[in-house]
């Protein structure tokens, strides 16, 4: 049997335990023969002895996390790897352990933000997370049994390196506020966090409270796999109106939201407004700017026409829009900097956010810290937003590809799109999109574009005005309706 179906994208992923109901594929069989075509992978990349190399090892809270670190540990053991063994951790701090601790790799288990019966393996490197053609190549490795059986045993240590990765976070506010931590920093500011049960409690006991700040009210601190209050994940309805009501009932002056592995968050103001996808984008373009006109802001192609009058009017930056998935925007930014031009953020609407400063890596709990900054600078937060333009109306719907060449039908469907909005005088096709087709319309826009892996062509309305959106679905309902291998009932 081949693991091809664990691939997704950059990461491992799969069903992990069988309380979900469905059946186990990231089998423990599987978690030992991926890690060890990892470090063929790794010994063949980078001509190191596997003797000579050095491997952290996290997980988020999800249950079946220890028994996946148990089958990682014992690969790398056979392959004579020394490893660090981090025990519960956030994704971005295990790649910091290749930039603090001068570690090899890493490799930490989560699922992000899926169900509790998911997990899987994120792989990383000093260069970054591992791009979709490794994984490729690590599945190809693994499927072959590919392995190196040392006759001498790694050994494993124990390291509390989340105490060290929170410290550095503390050293940044001090340093950005001027301020020493007996100073306290944070002191008559009340910041609550949600954590969902995931890996991010560490930020409000070990970050905002030993600088002062007033945490009452945070909640689901506590790691619980199972997450028992609500799906760890900033782009849930019910997760957002979790923390906006914390926030409301607490008087707090900013509220946090992780996802499980901490690699995003969303915020909340003290209004309980949120301060997510577009309104985030715009935060964090406004911190990176830092005033300065002409700097680059990757996104995916769904943000609004908002954010883009916010980054290039409001800020004076460009703003490039780029592909759905997070390491196709931060990829793009790398290239882009290489290229010259000042691109310092890469930020996907679901709140991945990478920052040049930061080694491009999607960190929550970094971004999370640049704007407590703001706070204790004395910044109105809302007053920084008050400029973008929120639309009326937003609204996504999938239409299914009921056909195997379903790559092929979809760039069709959007070809044929392109050549019927010529024909119409209401509509304009955007000329900076790189992603499907993207329609300006009377009332807003809309986008259609094909799901890099899946049967799917994604639709992305937002208006401007109510009932906007679906005077645009009825002038563009006609059109969809003669492709017959297009399911639009979601429509």
């Amino acid at each position: 049997m081949s693991y091809i179906e664990l691939k997704s994208g950059t990461d491992i992923r799969g069903v992990a335990s069988p309380l979900g109901g469905s059946q186990v594929n990231l089998t423990e069989q599987a978690v030992y023969d991926i890690t060890a075509a990892f470090v063929v992978w790794y010994i063949n990349k980078y001509d190191k002895n596997p003797t000579e190399m050095s491997v952290a090892v996290g997980h988020d809270s999800r249950i079946t996390g220890e028994a996946i670190a148990k089958k990682v540990k014992e690969a790398l053991i056979n392959a004579g790897v020394t490893i660090l063994d981090c025990g519960l951790a956030s994704t971005p701090a295990m790649f910091m352990t290749t930039v603090d601790l001068k570690t090899d790799a890493a490799v930490q288990i989560t699922a992000s933000h899926h169900p509790f019966d998911r997990n899987g393996l994120k792989f990383f490197t000093p260069e970054g997370g591992l791009d979709s053609s490794d994984i490729s190549e690590i599945i190809k490795l693994a499927d072959n049994g590919e392995e190196i059986i040392c006759n001498r045993a790694g050994v494993v240590m124990l390291f509390d390196y989340m105490t060290k990765y929170a410290e550095r976070l503390r050293r940044m506010i001090c340093s950005a506020v001027g301020k020493t931590e007996e100073e306290q920093p944070l002191e008559g500011y009340k910041i609550i966090v949600d954590a969902g049960n995931g890996a991010g409690g560490f930020y409000a006991e070990n970050v905002l409270k030993k600088l002062g700040a007033d945490i009452t009210g945070s909640q689901f601190l506590e790691p619980d796999g199972m997450f028992p209050n609500h799906i760890p994940n900033p782009e849930n309805e019910q997760a957002m109106e979790s923390i906006c009501n914390a926030v409301k009932t607490n008087k707090a002056d900013l509220g946090i939201i992780f996802d499980t592995d901490v690699d995003r968050a969303g915020c909340v103001g003290p209004d309980g407004s949120e301060i997510n996808r577009n309104r985030l984008i715009a935060l964090a373009s406004y911190m990176v700017a830092d005033g300065k006109k002409g700097i680059t802001v990757v996104t995916d192609s769904v943000t609004s026409d908002g954010l883009k009058d916010y980054i290039e009017n409001t800020l004076g930056g460009v703003h490039y829009r780029y592909r759905r998935g997070y390491k196709n925007v931060i990829d793009k930014a790398v290239e882009l900097c290489n290229q010259g031009i000042d691109c310092p953020l890469a930020i996907e609407t679901s709140g991945h956010a990478a920052l040049r400063e930061n080694y491009f890596l999607d960190d929550g709990a970094y971004l999370v810290t640049k704007i407590v900054i703001e706070l204790a600078r004395g910044k109105d937060i809302e007053k920084i937003l008050e400029p973008l333009k929120i639309p009326a109306e937003e609204r996504e719907v999938r239409f299914k590809i009921l056909t195997p060449d379903f790559k092929e039908y979809g760039n069709k469907v959007i070809e044929e799109l392109e050549n019927y909005a010529k024909t119409r005088p209401d509509y304009k096709i955007a000329d900076d999109n790189r992603e499907g087709i993207r329609i300006s319309t009377e009332n807003g826009f809309f986008l259609l574009r094909l799901s890099v892996h899946d049967p799917v062509m994604p639709m992305n309305f937002e208006s401007n005005v109510k009932g906007g959106i679906k005077a645009d679905i009825e002038g563009i309902k006609g059109f969809f309706e003669k492709f017959d291998k297009l399911d639009i009932s979601a429509l």
